[in-house]
């Protein structure tokens, strides 16, 4: 074994308590300060997740503590308005608007579209389209109009089939009505 001269490092004052890698003591409390600052990054990160989803995802609603909650609406006492159907096709009010129809069958009965298209060209609606929709399926049948100003129209053109159901919808895109045939209609016709 080699032996090395004696330098000024091998002389140790009998008071340092340091051992090993010549490290001082540890300081008190740090670990908690590390502690703190990851549940204070995680809060941010959970806090802003959620308050990112709630305004991507218009189902997802979460009553923050430190918001300002809404007030409850309070329900007016003035009375909804109802759409009465136009069930007169030569109408000024109606004529004007150019409403075009397409009659879908929704079913396996074949050219109920026809027979359907027959009871409204009789009431004077235009039926620019009859065809089998792509899908046999559909159980009801429904009346579809793409603006809130045609609703009334296609409550008379529902009337007219003897049917109630209308939705406003951008679905069908070629006529400004467009009624879908299910198998309610096919089982009553």
């Amino acid at each position: 074994m080699a032996t090395y001269p004696k330098d000024q490092f091998d002389d140790l004052p009998n008071d340092l308590e340091r051992v090993g890698a010549h490290r001082g003591p540890r300081a008190r409390g740090g670990g908690w300060i590390a502690f703190a600052w990851a549940v204070l990054a995680t809060a941010v990160i959970i806090i802003g997740t959620l308050y990112y989803l709630s305004r991507v995802d218009p189902g997802f609603h979460i009553a923050w503590p430190f918001a300002a909650q809404s007030a409850t609406p309070v329900p007016s006492s003035s009375p909804t308005q109802i759409t009465v159907p136009a069930t007169d096709a030569n109408a000024p009010s109606v004529k004007k608007r150019k409403i075009t129809v397409t009659v879908l069958n929704g079913t396996a009965t074949q050219n109920l579209e026809t027979k359907a298209a027959a009871v409204l060209k009789k009431a004077h609606w235009k039926i620019v389209a009859t065809t089998a929709s792509n899908t046999t399926t559909f159980k009801n049948t429904t009346v579809y109009y793409r603006a809130t100003a045609d609703k009334d129209v296609a409550l008379g053109i529902a009337q007219a089939l003897g049917l109630s159901r209308v939705v406003q919808s951008d679905v069908y895109k070629g006529t400004k009505i467009t009624v879908v045939l299910g198998a309610d209609y096919a089982s009553g016709n």
